[in-house]
């Protein structure tokens, strides 16, 4: 039971921390309103989900052995996450505006699939958290499943809290000062995740 309670934590601090997902998560959920955001949270988890099966099947061994694969794969999402940031803080006008704009499933899948944080993440967590079975598959799954409940839970908080930030987004002039203030904390979260 402690190895679960540590699983659940450590899993929760990592992938609560704003970062890349959960600033984009607030956003939508800000800009947009929890129900209409429900596609990109959904595309946010299932890309969550083919990373932590990727990772327990071993792509830390990979970018270990090839550290220049590791760095593209940074760098692309780096910009990709750039890109969603700009996106974000160009968009136009208040929440009424836009409600036809609403990010996607595949945007938020594509955001978390090349996410760095997430797969950082979940490289420490399997190296250090995995939970301990007489079968290492079984291991890898049980990890697995208990970080992906976490996360349904941590993104759904995610996108609500900022949901409730929406009644601020009504205002044209308000509703583009923070979007700005989401943009750039989301691209200072691209810049800390490459330089660490």
């Amino acid at each position: 039971m402690e190895l679960i309670i540590s699983l659940v934590l450590t899993t929760a601090l990592l992938l609560g921390s704003p970062g890349p997902a959960p600033l984009a998560l607030a956003g939508v959920g800000a800009s947009f309103g929890f129900r209409r955001g429900v596609g990109f949270l959904a595309g946010i988890l299932t890309g969550l989900l083919v990373v932590i099966i990727l990772v327990a099947a071993g792509l830390g061994t990979l970018f270990t052995a090839y550290p220049s694969l590791k760095l593209l794969c940074q760098l692309t999402a780096g910009g990709y996450l750039l890109f969603v940031a700009y996106k974000i803080a160009t968009a136009q006008g208040g929440v009424t505006s836009q409600a036809d704009q609403a990010p996607v499933f595949r945007e938020g899948f594509v955001l978390n699939l090349i996410n760095p944080k997430a797969y950082a993440a979940f490289l420490a967590i399997f190296a250090n958290n995995m939970l301990q079975t007489q079968s290492p598959l079984l291991s890898a799954a049980l990890t697995g499943a208990v970080c992906f409940l976490v996360a349904v839970v941590v993104d759904t908080l995610w996108m609500a809290a900022g949901a409730k930030l929406r009644p601020l987004f009504a205002k044209p002039q308000q509703a583009k000062w923070l979007r700005i203030l989401f943009a750039c904390a989301l691209a200072g979260s691209v810049v800390i995740a490459l330089v660490d």
